[in-house]
């Protein structure tokens, strides 16, 4: 009876050493390895490591807690066609090729983002030297060219690219039969659409997948959210798949708030990409905190609102209990994700140090942001421990 019980105490003894072990080693390990099991953890990075890589921030304490946390890197603006090709037939590569190289030394998957998009887009896309607007077969050459350099350049580096970013939009209307507004979504009139032609999405896909097969291809937007948006998101999914184009994914872009979006409505758009068939990456995922202006949601980079000190009440510190709300926000949405884990596949945060976030200029320039897992000190905020905790 006496070795029985030794042998009891023995096998507790043995279990109560590996559960505190298990705990000791998930407390220093870093967020993409908490995750490894569920899926990607990103982050961004805006330009290179260099003062010549445009657009350029170099922040060595930045670039720790990245290459740390993080298994998954986003170009944020470095191969965006205004930096990268600045005039044509003239490209700048050496920010995309620091971030990769960083990528690479790191173990991190790439994502390029992003090849046709109506923003950050130089003047002479659109038009000859004489000013005037080029037509369809022009600006189809110059996408053509476009793409074939800068994916590849990349190809087999880089393993995803966001081929077009925000090309839906909505708006609400009076739906004649109910008398009621009603939100509905469509091709948003951009230079593409109205010089190309609603093909032009389709174009390219196809020549990214020509430039790199083993790429995997992914749709972009915010607000997804929003059931017609995602609707729409759907059915453009399915009408390229019917085409033969190989779509992998589609992002959410996830700048999200305390106040919103409704994660049922998050869920719903999730099933929705599910049920035609792609993975989902929440792609540039941040929690604002800021008060909200009317009808800024989402990430609609053309709009714009003067400062008002009401709207920018954090400039001296965010209070700690609003830390918290952020923290709980934070939790919720990532319970919302181990959910789904079998459908997302990533979750990139857009940015890592608060200071460097693209809120504090969006859609009022000059406030103080907070949105992200780091605060302006470099510390890890409560955000950070509760995403953590989830895995611990």
């Amino acid at each position: 009876m006496k070795t029985l019980t030794l042998t009891l105490l023995t096998i507790l003894a043995l279990a109560f050493n590996a559960n505190a072990m298990t705990d000791v080693d998930s407390q220093n390990l870093p967020l993409h390895e908490l995750y490894k099991d569920d899926f990607l953890i990103g982050n961004i990075m805006a330009g290179g490591l260099h003062p010549e890589d445009p657009p350029y921030r170099e922040d060595a304490r930045e670039l720790e807690i990245l290459g740390r946390e993080f298994n998954c890197l986003t170009s944020e603006n470095n191969m965006k066609m205004m930096f990268v090709q600045p005039k044509e037939g003239v490209f700048d590569f050496k920010g995309p090729d620091a971030a990769v190289d960083f990528a690479e030394e790191h173990g991190m998957d790439y994502v390029g983002h992003a090849l046709v998009w109506h923003a950050m887009v130089p003047d002479w896309i659109f038009k000859h030297k004489d000013g005037s607007e080029v037509n369809r077969e022009v600006l189809i050459e110059r996408m053509r060219t476009h793409i074939n350099t800068v994916v590849g350049r990349y190809k087999g580096r880089i393993k995803y690219w966001d081929v077009v970013n925000e090309a839906i939009d909505t708006k609400w209307i009076e739906d004649p039969e109910s008398g009621k507004k009603k939100q509905v979504a469509f091709l948003r009139d951009t230079p593409w659409l109205r010089i190309i032609g609603k093909d032009y999405i389709e174009l390219a896909y196809r020549m990214t997948h020509e430039a790199d097969p083993g790429a995997l291809l992914l749709y972009n937007d915010y607000s997804m959210f929003d059931e017609p948006k995602a609707r729409f998101a759907a059915g453009l999914i399915l009408h390229l798949k019917s085409k033969g184009i190989p779509m992998h994914g589609v992002g959410f872009q996830g700048h999200w708030h305390l106040k919103y979006p409704n994660l049922k409505e998050v869920q719903r758009s999730i099933d929705l990409m599910a049920s035609v068939g792609v993975q989902v990456s929440i792609s540039e995922l941040d929690v604002g905190m800021l008060p909200l202006l009317d009808d800024y949601k989402g990430a609609d980079v053309d709009k714009k609102a003067e400062l008002d000190p009401a709207m920018n009440p954090y400039v001296d510190g965010v209070p700690k209990r609003v830390l918290k709300q952020q923290a709980r926000r934070y939790r919720e949405i990532f319970e919302l994700f181990l959910r789904n884990r079998d459908v997302i596949e990533r979750v990139s945060f857009w940015g890592t140090l608060d200071q460097y976030s693209w809120i504090n200029d969006w859609p009022v320039k000059g406030r103080t942001a907070a949105p992200l897992l780091f605060g302006r000190d470099y510390e890890a905020k409560p955000a950070y421990h509760a995403v953590r905790e989830l895995k611990q």
